[in-house]
């Protein structure tokens, strides 16, 4: 058992991974501007609100667990379109530095599929498509993913590609190898699962696999 902490535990893939932890005996914090308690209970299931982007917050949850799972997102507006978006990289700067300070070294990061190496890897005729509605995120995904590798913590970057609210399915292909990297769907519950089998596998230790089923 881990005691870990779901930046951005309150939707979406975060939600989702909070869940599962829980289901497998994790002592889980769910850290977001908006957290709730949707734990129904569970003794091992908190809520803290804070700010991803401000340094007190992040260094104070950050301390008292052993694992953190970044699963950030940005609203879908025309600033997703237009800019400017920090979001990914600001808070990954100071997540790091938080991490390093109190020596919490397992960092799994949610960024998707286009982001970082992984941009190469997106069809010739979806590229254009991609950069107009992504771009300008992605772009900061992509740099986000570069602070993570230059850190010195034990990290996985899981790159999951279009994003569906299914019920899980079994079995969804993790592409480790960048040969095999190619775009597809999977649900949100997916990652969550793959995310917490991750935890503790060092195997994953400076693996960024591509999510699809």
């Amino acid at each position: 058992m881990s005691k870990i902490v779901v930046m951005g535990g309150s939707r979406g893939i975060g939600i989702e991974t909070v869940k599962v932890l829980l289901e497998r005996g994790h002592q889980v914090t769910a850290f977001s501007r908006s957290a709730s308690d949707f734990g129904d209970g569970n003794p091992n299931f908190k809520h803290v609100c804070g700010d991803a982007c401000n340094p007190a917050d992040v260094c104070a949850v950050v301390e008292s667990n052993e694992v953190v799972i970044q699963t950030l997102g940005v609203p879908l507006n025309l600033k997703l379109i237009t800019g400017p978006i920090d979001l990914f990289s600001k808070s990954t700067r100071i997540l790091i530095d938080a991490m390093e300070h109190a020596k919490v070294r397992r960092l799994i990061s949610v960024t998707g599929f286009g982001a970082g190496s992984s941009f190469q890897s997106i069809n010739c005729f979806q590229k254009i498509p991609f950069q107009i509605c992504f771009g300008v995120a992605y772009r900061d995904k992509s740099i986000q993913e570069t602070l993570i590798k230059n850190s010195s913590l034990d990290w996985t970057i899981v790159r999951p590609g279009v994003l569906t609210n299914q019920k899980l399915s079994k079995p969804y292909t993790i592409r480790l190898h960048p040969t095999e990297w190619r775009n597809g769907v999977i649900s949100r519950s997916a990652v969550a699962d793959f995310i917490a089998s991750a935890v503790d596998d060092p195997k994953m230790f400076g693996a960024e696999p591509v999510l699809a089923n």
